[in-house]
Formats: C-alpha cells, structure tokens, sequence
C-alpha cells in the first residue's frame, strides 16, 4: 500500500492544477495537529483509532512529551475525489496531491509559520470555537497576507460548545458568525491596497470555504455537504440550499416557506436555517450518544442512510465519547471537509505563481526566470526556494526543505546556491554544487524521488553545507534571489552556554553551527570569547538548549543566567556638531545625530522602507508619510545596522571634494557604530546620522581606511552621545486566559513585574476571561511558571514581543536602573565600567 501511495504520488507531480501545497495554522492549542490527523488518515497513513491522538505530524520526541508542535513538518498524500465533488474545477484527472505542512502555534516558533507560509500556496485557519480569534490567531493570519497565501477557515471544537457550554443553536450561530466577522475584519485590517485575492468578506460559509468541526472527535461539515444531501431528499437546487443555509433566511415548517428575518418576527414557528437544517440534527445526534440513547441514534443514523456495525455502537463495551466520535467520523468525517477546503477553495500553482511571483522574486518581472516562474513551466530552469534545514535523524547532515517555483530538479543536478547577499553579476555569497538526492517528506521520514517538477515542495540532500538557513536555488546564471522572509518575532532573549568537561568545546562550536541552521530564528553570537543564544523567547530557549545538548551538540551543557537585549536611541538632536579629525589630521568630519520621525524605525523593520526598494518609491513614503525633504531622500547613503537596519546616513555635505573617495570608509563605520553604540555596544534603534561636512586630503596615501574608520566612528559616538542617548528595553504583549474569579491574581503577578495591563473582555458563552497586557522582557523569566502556580494552573499565557520601550532612568546615573543596566552590559562585554566621556571621543577644531 505504501508503495502505491508513493507512486501515486510521483505521478501526480507533474499535473500542476491537481496540487495544492497548503499549511496549517492557528493559536496554540486551537486543535491543528489533531485536525491533521484526519487528513493524514483519510490517506491511509494511519488508522482510523489513530487518528485524534496520534498526532502524526508531531514527530519529535519533545513534542510529544509537551503536547504542542515545534518545528513545521510536511507530509505530501495522495487523494481522489469524485466528479461531483469537483464539478467543473479546471483540473487533470481526479486524483490530486497535496502537501501539507502543519506548523506550530506557540509564538516563540512563528518563525517556523513564516517559512512554511513561503513554501505554501493556502492555508487552513484553525480556530477555537470557545476561545475565539487569539493573539497568535491574528500574527497567523497577517504572516500569510503578507506571504499573499489565500486562506480558508475551520472553527474547531465545536462540540464543546455544545456539550460542555450548553449553548442554545441561536447563540452558537452568533458566536460562530461572530468568529467568522472578527477574522473578515482582521483580513479587511492587513491586508495590502494591491491585494486582489481577498475581499473583506473572505470568510463565508454560502461560498463553502468555511468549516465547522470537531479535531478530536474526528468531524467536521461545510455547509456544501449539507446542501448536498438536501438538495438530494427534496429537489430543490444545492445553490438555493447553499444560500438559505447561513445568514439571515429563516424557514417557517408550518407554512413551508422560507421567510426574510423582517417576515421571521411575525411567524411563530420560523427558525434560522443553519439552527434548523444543520444544528439541531447535530445537537440530537450529540445528545443521543452523550446520554447513550442508542435506540434514537440508530433512528437518527437510518435517516441519514448510514450502517454502523453493531460492535461500533456497542453501549455495554464502549463509553459515550468513544460511541459519539464513531459515530460522528462515519457522518461527517473531518478529513472529507477538510478535502473539500484545500482542493475547491486553495489555488494550484499554476494559479497562486501567476500573482505570489511578483512579491516573492526580487528580479524584474519581465526576465526569463519570472516569465518561467509565473507559468509554473516544468521544463524551464530550475528555481528552488529553501526556507528551512531538517537535521537527519542522527544529527549529523540536513535536509533543505523549500519550493521548486520552476523547472525539474533530478538528482545529480549542478546548481548554483545563491545566499541572501547574493547580488547578480557578482560572486559572493554563491556556491555551486551538485544536488546529491531528491524526495518528498511523509512526517519525519524522506521519501526519495528520481526527480520533481515545478510547483512541489522538494527535499534536497548534498547542498546543506553551502547555505546557513535560507536560499535560492538555480541553474540560471542570470537569476535574481527570492525576498528574504521576514519574521513577527525577535530573538531578545540571550543566554550563555559552555561546556562542563573542557574536552568537549569543539562539540560545542560544532552543534553550535547545527542549531543555526536548523532554527530559522536563533542566532548564535560570540561576546568576549562567550558563546552566547539568542531565542524569541524562553520556550524557544528551553527547546533550543535541550537540541543543542541531545542532538547537535552531544555533550553536557552549562548555562548561564538568561539576559535580554536592548537597543540603544537618541531622544533629542546632537546639541551640537560632531568634529574629529584622523590622528595624521589631513581630515576632517563633521557629524550630527537626530531621531528619526516617529513610526519610521517601523516602517523600516517592517519592509516598508529598505535599501533594495526603487528609490523614486522609497522617496515617495518619506515625503508623504514623514515629511522628509525630497532632495534629502536622495542624498541616502545606507540603512544600518546590517544593511537594512532602522538607522539612516544622510549625506547633507555641500560641494565638498573628494567626497567619492571616502564614502565606503564613512558607511563601514557607520554600519560598525549602529552594531555598537555609545553606551553599551548595543545595536542602534531610531537615528538619523548626517555627515554635515567633511576635509578630505587628495592623496590616497594620506585617507587608508584605517585612518579613516576610527575616526569617523568617533564622530558617530559623539553625535550619539550629544543627542540624549537612551536605552530600549524589549517588550512583551501577553495574551492570558483564565477563569474570571483568577483575574486579581493575574494583575498582581504582572503588577509585580512592571506590567501594564491593556484590555480586558469576557469570552462569550463561558466563564473566562482575556487579558492583554505588556510586560519587560526583562520581568518575563519564571513569569508563566508564576502565573500557573498562583492560578493553581488555570491561567495561560502567550508571551509575544511587541515593541521596543525607553527603559526608565538615566544612563549615566548608577544609581538608577537604566544606569546599573548599562553598567552590566559594559561588564559583561569586557568594556570599562563607565560609558566614555565625551571629551575622549572629539577633537579641537
């Protein structure tokens, strides 16, 4: 059977409108893995007792102890549907491939959301019918407007509400169209002016692109199924059905009529068609098996045409839950809904790479590679995008998982692996190499192919040493690179990390570089000789600390006291100009700092504004939105740090000679000064650096760059220091759900913890309740552990990172804790205790 569903599976490759490449996700705990297994099992990959609980997709040892997903994981299955089910879908047969990648919901891993979302053309949005829209609901669904992936949406848990909440069918259609409404706001809030495939409706069940389920019980319905077996017992059109079946069109049984909600108001008897066509023969069925009424249900079962054998509904033996969910799979399974989402209401490639390939390929739109791209052309060149490494089950080698956007990769392929700094015409950042296998993931294992054609997603071995986490993959040698994905989280968590026997360090730098590559997001950095973790969040550190050690690294760990990372700013313009002249004093700088107008640092963290864009547009959002000068706007020598940090150097010289001949030397240390900042070495958040004038001597002799660099980085420093510096400390949006009656004890806990709470609302239908607030990174760590304990486990917190906030006090005050902050840092980075004197960092003109 394995066998056939693998060669099914390589056949079905090359017809590009029979596959959907599609992701899961959703808020931690809204029921994503365990909706997967219905998928999953519907492709006979796991049995029907398995699925609900096995959770297939969680391979991972760590994920099974924890119960949540943390690393993405693809599985590709073969399906076929009837041509009832597909009508007149532009299609190749009827057998259709789809490869799923479930990600994970916890905050700390939405890096893994992004690069799952990049490979992806649709996504499946879970969300939690009691809860409702979360914190991570909302980040989800902005990551996959911005990555332009269409969506369809799954209100899951459906049956708690009914089971457990008790709520009438009226107020369960209000609360799921509330759900529905809330997430068509949120599409109408962020999604782009030039976005065409979402209009702020998107969400609507007569369109059958929402579904209603129950992950765990192994249901799940569109209003299409429905509407079907209406249609087929009375006659009337399915399209009729489809439109009375949600919304305001309530039927009268005694008149036998469909009424508007105004003619509702005077019948006696006029029900809502979802509460009557749809939600009450769900409540009996429900009912009838939760009270183990077996003689109504095998009634209930007769009218619907379906035959159990006996043993399935077997009271004496089985208990109510487990007679519910067989009967509930065997009516509405979950993974035929879900079928029905991905393959009538997810585009194929053919159709997503027609739009997707304008956002995501950083060439011109007209060239060879895009033309081929947006055509989905198996028999162009090979275009690959790679946006994650999957270490081999022994740690030793990895996997590199992306998309194949055009073209046929075959094993053997030489190829040329672009980086992310990669630059056409140029040979840096590129490495050419032969690909040594190709195949597909089922879950943890790699299923290896001949060759796989464009619009699939691909596993390559032989190429993992040539890349760090992400690249472009082609056999073009005039391609461009892909866009660069951009994450919603950062990693301002930081920890030191050394080894306890000495004879381990190089297992230690080792598995060091493997956690780089194997996380999208860590960052690995080396301060003073100290190998240091950089994670989004405590989560995040605790699973990346435990791979280190089980996996990457092999050996026992210490580690230190985790630390935050801050930024430093400017509050105010340098009070006056910066001068300082190189030690042979043949030249001369003048330099002053100002912040940046505000919501700019944003705009440039975001994407918005870069060193990349067409310039007339970037000139554009300066003017319009921030009141920049035009000419200014052209006079922009870089972005910093990194090259596309929230930093800006101006040139705002006048007729000055020579200027040419050091503008590298005034850019490198302005990248090295936003890296290091005046305070305490911290990358630069917020500032515009304007070289004002400059004396520069004609011989190249008398201008090297190590004259020039500490020179002007002194100037830098300078203008900073005379510019109000300040600190930015990182700051947490925590997202709390608990029992009502436990709110005061959640607002203390933050209390303690410099805290400021945000909003607060009750959960419609229960007794819980939603608490937003912000916190300091700093006060985060044993914050969850704190908050379970006092609520004696009841309360739930998502800890997100929000924004950057000027930390209290003055940095040059000891005494304050700005002050004793910038004091540790400095120590801890091996620079002398006090910030330097103003005095030591100019120079007398």
């Amino acid at each position: 059977m394995a066998r056939q569903r693998s060669e099914a599976v390589a056949e079905t490759m090359s017809k590009t409108h029979n596959i959907r490449n599609m992701c899961v996700i959703a808020h931690v705990d809204h029921g994503k893995s365990t909706l997967t297994d219905a998928l999953v099992y519907k492709a006979g990959i796991i049995t029907e007792q398995q699925a609900g609980q096995r959770r297939f997709t969680d391979s991972l040892e760590t994920e099974q102890e924890k119960g949540i997903t943390i690393k993405s994981s693809s599985v590709s299955m073969f399906y076929e549907l009837d041509d009832q089910v597909l009508g007149d879908l532009k299609r190749d047969g009827n057998g259709f491939l789809v490869n799923l990648i479930d990600s994970p919901g916890h905050v700390d891993f939405s890096s893994e959301v992004t690069a799952a979302l990049r490979v992806t053309d649709g996504a499946l949005l879970v969300v939690d019918a009691v809860s409702g829209v979360s914190v991570q609901t909302e980040t989800v669904l902005r990551q996959a407007l911005s990555e332009r992936v269409q969506l369809t949406l799954i209100i899951n848990k459906v049956d708690r509400c009914i089971l457990e909440q008790k709520l009438e069918p009226e107020e369960l259609y209000k609360k799921l169209s509330g759900i529905i409404a809330r997430c068509n706001a949120l599409i109408a809030t962020y999604r782009s002016t030039d976005d065409t495939i979402y209009s702020d409706e998107h969400f609507n069940p007569k369109s059958g692109n929402v579904s209603f389920a129950s992950g765990k019980q192994g249901w799940a319905f569109t209003l299409s199924q429905f509407a079907t077996f209406y249609a087929e017992k009375t006659k009337v059109s399915k399209e009729k059905y489809m439109d009375r079946l949600w919304g305001e069109s309530f039927y009268s049984a005694s008149n036998k009529k469909w009424l508007s909600y105004e003619q509702s108001r005077t019948s006696d008897d006029a029900k809502r068609g979802f509460n009557q066509f749809i939600l009450q023969p769900l409540y009996q069925m429900l009912t009838a098996c939760a009270d183990l009424n077996m003689d109504e249900v095998r009634t209930l079962l007769t009218k619907i045409d379906i035959k159990l054998p006996a043993e399935k509904l077997d009271a004496t033996v089985l208990d109510s839950k487990t007679i519910m969910s067989n009967v509930m799979k065997r009516w509405l399974p979950a993974g035929e809904a879900m079928l029905h989402l991905i393959v009538l209401h997810l585009p194929s490639p053919a159709q997503a790479q027609t739009y997707r390939i304008q956002h995501l390929y950083e060439g011109p739109q007209d060239d060879q590679v895009a033309c081929s791209m947006k055509a989905c052309d198996p028999k162009g060149d090979v275009m690959i995008y790679i946006s994650k490494k999957i270490p081999a089950q022994d740690g030793s080698r990895f996997l590199c998982f992306g998309r194949i956007f055009s073209g046929t990769i075959v094993s053997g392929t030489n190829v040329r692996i672009l980086g992310p700094d990669f630059h056409p015409g140029s040979t840096s950042d590129l490495q050419i190499k032969n690909v040594t296998s190709v195949g597909v993931m089922i879950g943890d294992r790699c299923i290896q192919m001949h060759s796989v054609p464009a619009g699939n997603v691909v596993a390559l071995t032989g190429i993992d040493k040539c890349l760090l986490k992400t690249a472009t993959i082609t056999t073009n040698p005039d391609a461009h690179n892909f866009r660069v994905m951009k994450f919603s989280v950062s990693p301002v968590v930081r920890v030191a990390v050394d080894v306890k026997n000495p004879t381990d360090h190089a297992k230690l730098i080792d598995g060091l570089k493997k956690l780089v590559q194997a996380d999208s997001l860590v960052q690995v950095l080396n301060e003073n000789g100290q190998q240091v973790i950089a994670c989004a969040g405590e989560l995040h550190l605790e699973i990346c600390l435990a791979d280190l050690e089980k996996l990457h690294a092999r050996c026992e760990l210490k580690v230190a006291t985790p630390i935050v990372t801050y930024r430093e700013t400017i509050t105010a313009e340098s009070r006056q100009i910066a001068f300082t002249k190189t030690t042979n004093k043949h030249n001369k700088f003048f330099m002053r700092a100002s912040p940046l107008e505000e919501g700019l640092a944003d705009a440039i963290e975001s994407g918005r504004i870069s060193s990349k864009q067409d310039p007339k547009e970037r000139s554009k959002i300066l003017v319009e939105e921030f009141g920049w000068d035009l000419a200014t706007t052209k006079k922009i020598w870089a972005f910093g740090p990194y090259d596309n940090g929230p930093n800006i150097l101006v040139d705002s010289t006048r007729s000055v000679d020579g200027l040419g001949n050091i503008q590298d030397a005034v850019v490198a240390a302005f990248q090295w000064t936003t890296q290091e900042g005046v305070l305490a070495s911290e990358n630069l958040r917020g500032a515009r650096i304007e070289l004002l004038d400059a004396e520069i001597h004609r011989d190249s002799a008398h201008r090297r760059p190590d004259q020039l660099i500490p020179a002007i980085r002194r100037c830098l420093l300078a203008s900073l220091h005379m510019a109000e510096p300040r600190l930015l400390e990182p700051i947490f949006l925590v997202d709390v759900e608990c029992p009502t009656h436990m709110i005061g004890k959640v607002y203390s806990t933050l209390n303690k913890r410099r805290g400021q709470i945000g909003e607060e609302s009750e959960l419609s239908g229960t007794t819980l309740s939603r608490i937003k607030a912000y916190l300091p990174v700093n006060e985060s760590f044993g914050f969850t552990e704190e908050l379970r304990r006092v609520t004696s486990g009841t309360a739930f917190p998502q800890c997100q990172f929000d924004h950057w906030s000027l930390l209290p006090g003055e940095p040059f005050d000891m005494n304050t804790k700005c002050g004793q902050i910038v004091s540790e840092t400095r120590q801890r980075k091996s620079l002398s205790e006090q910030v330097p004197a103003l005095e030591s960092l100019i120079d007398r003109q």
